[in-house]
């Protein structure tokens, strides 16, 4: 007990004898001290007072797939932001190969007695994969907010980049550079976001009079590698130029465009998905479809605390446009020999 007194009061910075009175639910105590010293007790993985596990935590679960893809690290930097903001704290939890699974996170962040749970891309956008947990924070009518297209019914809040658009401003640009042989690199079969992309680069490329078969559609996973080698497939097909669901699939595709012996942009265009970090950075700085993480995730934290406060659920999605940003690794298809 007296670890426990020492524990908390380093985190918060009052005495020993504040968080005595604080989990023994005596008077004396500010609101604001209180609500501190529950949510540092719930940081440090500390059992409150049984008087006091009927209170929701001033804790949010973070729940992400990964963090080796910036776009990640980059949404949950203004998330958390924003959370703190309003006075709650994230609690990050990041799926690893062989290591805890998304659905055990929940258990576990539901036993932190959450006051929410916010998933930055999950379980929740693919199609051939059990969505019982996600069934689990309905029931209990868990603020809950989904970042990017879901799958149908699953019906939370949810704010998603158009991928629609997107694609639109991806073809339109490599259109007006004359391209004609355009190939596609996207996330798994049954990844929404990339079944949207996919559906919109059908429409518009019958739009445009343009075909596109099923030789210049390749999924593989969202990584520079995976890229690498999906890259290589359209390469084969004779493209002239792809389109690249994520940054490190685009940056894969570049390097596959060089292990061939050609070059980007003279040779095969490339555009990415996100504007993640360093992107104008990279050689030749990428040309990319931006995601407004900044405006995204002030909205994700809105919602979370809207339902917060109404204590009523929120099935909406929000979709936000997306920001075409021309770069080099594009330019004018090369004319026939």
């Amino acid at each position: 007990m007296s670890r426990r007194l020492a524990d908390v009061a380093r985190k918060v910075g009052v005495s020993e004898a504040t968080v005595s009175r604080v989990l023994n639910n005596k008077p004396g105590v500010s609101e604001t001290t209180r609500r501190t010293v529950l949510t540092a007790l719930d940081v440090l993985g500390y059992e409150r007072p049984t008087k006091l596990r009927g209170e929701r935590a001033r804790l949010v679960g973070l729940v992400m797939p990964e963090l080796q893809n910036p776009i990640f690290p980059a949404f949950a930097e203004v998330i958390s932001g924003g959370l703190a903001q309003n006075g709650y704290t994230p609690v990050l939890c990041t799926q690893t190969a062989g290591g805890i699974s998304e659905s055990d996170y929940v258990e576990l962040l539901l036993h932190q007695q959450v006051s929410g749970v916010i998933f930055v891309g999950g379980a929740y956008a693919q199609a051939d994969t059990s969505h019982e947990h996600y069934e689990r924070l309905r029931e209990l009518d868990l603020p809950t907010v989904l970042v990017n297209a879901p799958v149908p019914d699953l019906d939370f809040a949810t704010v998603s980049c158009d991928d629609s658009v997107s694609m639109e401003q991806a073809f339109s640009h490599l259109t007006q550079l004359g391209h004609t042989e355009i190939g596609i690199l996207l996330g798994p079969t049954d990844h929404m976001p990339s079944r949207r992309k996919l559906d919109a680069a059908r429409r518009v490329s019958k739009a445009a009079g343009l075909a596109l078969p099923e030789n210049r559609v390749v999924h593989s996973l969202y990584s520079l590698e995976a890229g690498q080698a999906a890259a290589a497939r359209l390469l084969r097909e004779g493209v002239t130029a792809m389109v690249c669901a994520s940054d490190p699939m685009a940056l894969g595709a570049v390097r596959a465009v060089r292990r061939a012996g050609l070059r980007v942009p003279e040779d095969i265009s490339v555009i990415g998905f996100d504007d993640s970090a360093l992107m104008n950075c990279v050689e030749p700085p990428l040309t990319t479809v931006r995601q407004p993480i900044e405006s995204m995730g002030r909205m994700i934290v809105e919602l979370l605390m809207r339902q917060m406060s109404t204590g009523s659920p929120l099935v909406d999605e929000l979709l936000f446009a997306p920001e075409l940003v021309v770069r080099a690794s594009t330019g004018r298809v090369r004319a026939a020999a």
